[in-house]
Formats: structure tokens, sequence, C-alpha cells
């Protein structure tokens, strides 16, 4: 790690504030360029202790870089991970708040509930007996930063994006989620369409690698947390006023509506 404890904390309650605040801010490796990805899950796991300290429980993790067009476009050659507070999840059908969002996105996912812990490497007969149930989601990512411009530290340090999802209706873990067609909507007109397989070729590698990188970290997948295993479609920017909803083979649809303004 290139930087100390009281750093950390400093960096973590910057990026907090941003969040809570709705307020973009620059990029923390132009002020501290010698950060490294140590110190950056060092930051978002602070970043889970304010949550934490503020009475939110974290409800799992969510998966970044799944497309290898995105690791080639931001030039890493690993996944990231980042830590979903409770706070975050919106029913469905909910209203999402646009009056602290920064440039809010969202994505077309494949959840995982797990029924029992998951911790470094596993194989895909383990994975796959570790889940309670599968779901359709929809992710809105919204990067605490000036203009959506970041390298892989600044990202991680930030949670990578993470700021709230939603949940469809469950399904049983024994059915093939392989290759489901997914179509995400804006306002009733189709935005994105793609498939599940476009998460590393299959969605079920999104959670082994989850179980991997957290057992890098010195953590690991409780029962009963929620796994965003990556993102099925490109992200759409989201608009104030409008009704978002995916539609997720064999899952069923799920959506929310956003408020008509923002800060």
């Amino acid at each position: 790690m290139a930087i100390d404890a009281t750093t950390i904390r400093a960096v973590a309650r910057r990026l907090d504030d941003a969040a809570r605040q709705g307020q973009a801010i620059e990029q923390v490796t132009v002020q501290m360029p010698e950060l490294d990805l140590d110190d950056a899950y060092a930051i978002q796991a602070q970043l889970a202790a304010l949550r934490i300290a503020r009475g939110e429980r974290i409800a799992g993790v969510k998966m970044g870089f799944t497309s290898r067009a995105k690791m080639r476009q931001m030039g890493v050659s690993d996944l990231i991970w980042g830590r979903l507070g409770a706070g975050m999840e919106l029913p469905d059908g909910a209203v999402f708040d646009m009056s602290t969002a920064i440039h809010p996105r969202v994505e077309t996912e494949l959840a995982f509930i797990l029924r029992r812990p998951l911790c470094g490497p596993v194989s895909t007969t383990e994975a796959r007996n570790a889940i309670e149930a599968v779901l359709p989601a929809l992710e809105i990512i919204d990067s605490r930063y000036r203009d959506f411009r970041f390298n892989v530290v600044d990202v991680v340090a930030d949670n990578a994006s993470a700021r709230g999802f939603v949940l469809g209706e469950p399904a049983s873990a024994r059915m093939d989620f392989s290759n489901l067609g997914m179509v995400l909507h804006l306002d009733g007109q189709v935005v994105q369409t793609g498939s599940s397989a476009a998460i590393l070729g299959h969605p079920l590698r999104g959670l082994m690698e989850a179980a991997r990188l957290a057992g890098e970290r010195g953590a690991r997948l409780e029962a009963g947390e929620i796994v965003l295993a990556g993102a099925a479609t490109a992200a759409v920017a989201l608009r104030p006023g409008c009704h978002v909803s995916a539609t997720v083979q064999s899952l069923g649809r799920l959506g929310f509506t956003t408020t008509g303004s923002r800060s």
C-alpha cells in the first residue's frame, strides 16, 4: 500500500460526502497518483464501514469489468468488485430519487442469492450448489467523478460506481440461465438488447470470480447475500421523469421510475 490509514479514511469520507450530496469531485488519483489497487480496495472497505456506522448492513457484492471489451478499454486484465449496501436496494416498481444523482446510468444484469458461503477459487459445481435463487436485476451506477472519467484505481476506490439496484422475482437455481435474452426499455422504447451469456460467457463465472476476488481481499460471500454477476447490456444514461424496465427471458419483467428533477 502506498498511503496510510489516516489518508484512506480521509479519501473515503470525501467520496462518501460526494455520493450523499450529489456533487462530482476530482478523480482521487489526480492528487495522489501514487495510489495503487490495494489502497483503492482499502478505501472501498472504509466506505462500507461508513455505511455500517450509519446503521446500514452490507447486502452483497457487485462485479465490474465482466466485459472483455471493457477490460481492454480500461487497460486491465482482471475484474473488479464493489460492495452493495442494503440501502441501495429499490423495490421493483419504486421511484429512484434523482435529486442527489450525478450522472446515473442503468444496466441489465443477472443476480444470485446465496444459500451458503463462498470464498476463494471454487468450481462450477460448488458455485452452482451455493445458489439459492436466480433473479433478473437492474443496476444503477453513478460515478462520483467529474465527467464520468476514471481509471481502475479511481473506480475501485469509488466502490465500482455502485449506486442502486432493483431485483425481480426469484427463480430456481436449477434453471438454465446461461443464455437468457435481455431487453432494456426507457419509456417503453427498446434501448439495449443482450444476453446473460455476455457476462463472461456464462453468468456463473461472474459468481466464481466474485468468490475469488473476495478471498483475495480476506473476505467471503455469505449465505443470504446478493451477487450482481455483471452487466449483460451497455449502460444507458438516466433522465429525470422516465420509466425504466427490463425483460429477461424466463425470469420476467422489472423496473423503476425516476423523479422529475435532478441536482
